[in-house]
């Protein structure tokens, strides 16, 4: 039976517990996940796409099943097949989130019909968490130990000049 790859692609700037709540559901899905930093020079992240991807693979070891970290340029759809993925796995939160993904979806099934999008809805602790936010309420002041791994939590009180 050929292995059933999916590819999990994101900015990850930084990954919070919500990407991590899909990831791991994922991997109950997948016999392997590739979760891949998108270099998208169209954005200021905080983090290079080097530490954004070193910080994944710290906040993945207590993360189950079969997990690969890398980064791409270009399209996602493209760069699934390069990794053999036959699925593209999306977290969604709200109702707001459907709409862009859905566009997304439906242009990548149109490039690739091969490979599929499997869209995840995040546990409800999660529903309010993007990496904005976490940035946000880390850079004035507020703990953010509830939304992503201590290593994490760390670099952004680091670049951020906040105490710990």
């Amino acid at each position: 039976m050929k292995e059933r790859v999916a590819l999990y692609p994101g900015s990850f700037d930084p990954i919070t517990l919500g990407h991590l709540d899909i990831l791991e559901r994922a991997t109950s899905i997948f016999d392997r996940v590739v979760i891949s930093v998108l270099r998208n020079p169209g954005k200021q992240p905080l983090f290079s796409v080097e530490e954004r991807v070193e910080m994944i693979r710290a906040a993945i070891r207590e993360v189950s099943g079969e997990v690969e970290v890398d980064s791409f340029d270009g399209l996602t759809v493209e760069h699934a097949a390069r990794v053999g993925a036959i699925a593209i796995v999306r977290g969604l939160r709200a109702l707001s989130d459907f709409e862009t993904e859905f566009q997304m979806a439906l242009m990548n099934r149109r490039l690739d019909p091969d490979i599929h999008t499997v869209f995840l809805m995040t546990s409800a602790p999660n529903v309010f968490m993007s990496s904005a936010l976490v940035k946000e309420v880390c850079r004035l002041g507020g703990d953010i130990s509830e939304f992503v791994p201590p290593p994490i939590a760390e670099a952004l009180r680091r670049r951020l000049g906040k105490p710990g």
